[in-house]
This record gives structure tokens, sequence and C-alpha cells, in this order.
């Protein structure tokens, strides 16, 4: 693969804080169904370049090509535009709301009663919420159930779908998908990964469970200190390899 064919292409990302530089000329390129984590310690910068793709941050230098073309991420509305959705640990859910209104928060359909009365169109959303679900084979109890009392994987999918609806979207920002997760509720997420891959989403997973990252992630981006410490393939090294990257030393 070459840049020409990425999806996303970052080129000498920087971004300080006062005096302090949180990310000193990143560079990096994702493809079309691949999964690709980040990896660092706390204060690597991972999320700092994360929230400057997801427009979130200002870069205070390099670009950001989409699809070859210069892109401007301003804000995350700039960035959704594009197809780049990110999804953080709280995952934005309304809790007290049941997947379908979730998934078409802010866009629900409406139908006339009786040819005048606008009214929620409620048969329609639980129709796409649930192709959508079967999208990333993900099985709800019950669709009308609040998504508080759904498990940690379930509400995930519901964030997901709630990205497909719009049909844009190409990227998916995953922070830390699994933590806080139970063993089970964690292989749910790594399959809806593995789903989402099978579909040529393309998926940038922020974690530091490498354990997962070498079962889902293609390659791995090291961050260290602001810097990319090295960007290595899941199939060509072991974790001892990313560990030492992670802690400065050489593969």
């Amino acid at each position: 693969m070459t840049s020409q064919n990425a999806l996303l292409e970052v080129q000498n990302l920087k971004k300080s804080f006062g005096g302090v530089q949180a990310v000193k000329g990143v560079s990096f390129s994702l493809f079309s169904g691949e999964a690709v984590a980040v990896v660092g310690d706390n204060g690597a910068g991972k999320s700092t370049v994360v929230k400057m793709i997801s427009g979130a941050y200002a870069r205070d230098e390099g670009e950001i090509r989409w699809n070859g073309s210069l892109a401007e991420i301003n804000d995350p509305d700039a960035a959704r535009g594009l197809g780049i959705e990110t999804m953080y640990q709280d995952l934005a859910l309304i809790p007290d709301l049941d997947a379908p209104g979730n998934v078409f928060l802010g866009q629900e359909p409406m139908k006339r009663l009786l040819g005048l009365v606008p009214v929620l169109d409620r048969k329609k959303m639980e129709e796409e919420a649930r192709k959508l679900l079967e999208r990333v084979r993900i099985n709800l109890p019950s669709l009308d159930r609040p998504v508080r009392q759904l498990s940690g994987g379930q509400r995930q999918a519901a964030a997901i779908a709630r990205f497909l609806l719009s049909e844009r979207a190409r990227l998916i920002i995953m922070d830390e998908p699994t933590a806080a997760l139970g063993v089970q509720e964690q292989r749910k997420v790594l399959d809806l990964i593995q789903t989402l891959k099978a579909q040529e989403m393309t998926i940038l997973v922020v974690s530091h469970n490498l354990e997962h990252v070498f079962d889902v992630c293609d390659r791995i981006i090291v961050f260290r200190a602001g810097e990319i410490a090295g960007i290595v393939r899941t199939d060509e090294v072991d974790k001892q390899t990313v560990v030492s990257l992670i802690m400065g030393g050489n593969t």
C-alpha cells in the first residue's frame, strides 16, 4: 500500500500547549479496511494526534489529507462531514433512551398523523436501527429497553450503529473501547471491530491492551514523547518489541 491510495494521511503534525510541545512532527497513513492501533505511555502524544484528526484540537502545523485531498478539519462537524467518527469511552449515549432513540438522536424521522399532525415515525426508527445492528452482528434483547440496561458491548454497538446511519462513516476512531468491560464483553467489542473491517471500514484504536491490539489490529503506531517511535505490523513483531519501542528501545 502506498500513500496514493491512503484513506487518511497526516503529515508533520505539530501541537503545543503553552511551552510544552505535545506532538513534534507526526506522519502516518491509514488505509481502507484496516484496523490500526495507537499505543504509548500517558503523555506520549497519541490522544492529541487523535483529537487533531477528529477536529477536537486545531493543529499548529502539518497537513491532513483525506482520499488524497487536503482536508481542513477545524471542528468535529468537519471531521464527521468527511466520514470520520469518534467513539469516546462515554459513548455519548442518552442512558434513558432506547437504542433506536440513540441511533436517530437529532435526526428522527417524522410522519404526519391523518396527513396533518407531525409525529415521530417510531416504526421506521426501529426497522432501520435493527438493520444497522444486524450489520454489526449484535442482537439486542429488546429495542425498547433503555441503553443504561444494556451491556457494554451492546451499548458500543448502538453507538456504532448511529455512525453507520449517515452512510458517510469511513473511519471510526475508538478510544480504549475495551476498558472497564468484562472478558465476554471485551470479546464482543473485538468481534465488532473485525466485522467493521470486513465491511471495508477503517478503525483507529487507542489502547493500552496489547493483547487486544495484536488480536484485531493490522498495524501498530507507537508514540513516545510526542513522536512516532515506530510503525510495525502485528504479524511481523511480538508484544515485547512493541513494549521496547514504548519504553525507548529499538526493534
